[in-house]
């Protein structure tokens, strides 16, 4: 557990914000390859991409660094 103030509301959204964003990632045929109870690890151009569902962080080689699923599936979705 992190060391948020809020905890209780962190353990009830974290694995709602996991399930959803994994089936975003892979709805754009990406394949988690590591899945925990706070991140998931996928590959994007041969790069290994972490996105931390309840903060909504993302970082990787071959993107941009950044905050929310929006805007990781903007960066990965082929235009």
């Amino acid at each position: 557990m992190s060391k948020r103030l809020n905890q209780e509301r962190e353990q009830r959204l974290q694995p709602e914000r996991i399930k959803s964003a994994k089936a975003e990632i892979e709805r754009l045929g990406f394949v988690i390859q590591f899945e925990d109870n706070t991140s998931l690890k996928f590959q994007y151009l041969g790069n290994l991409i972490t996105f931390f569902p309840y903060s909504g962080w993302f970082s990787g080689k071959g993107i941009k660094d950044g905050r929310g699923l929006k805007n990781l599936l903007e960066q990965i979705s082929p235009n």
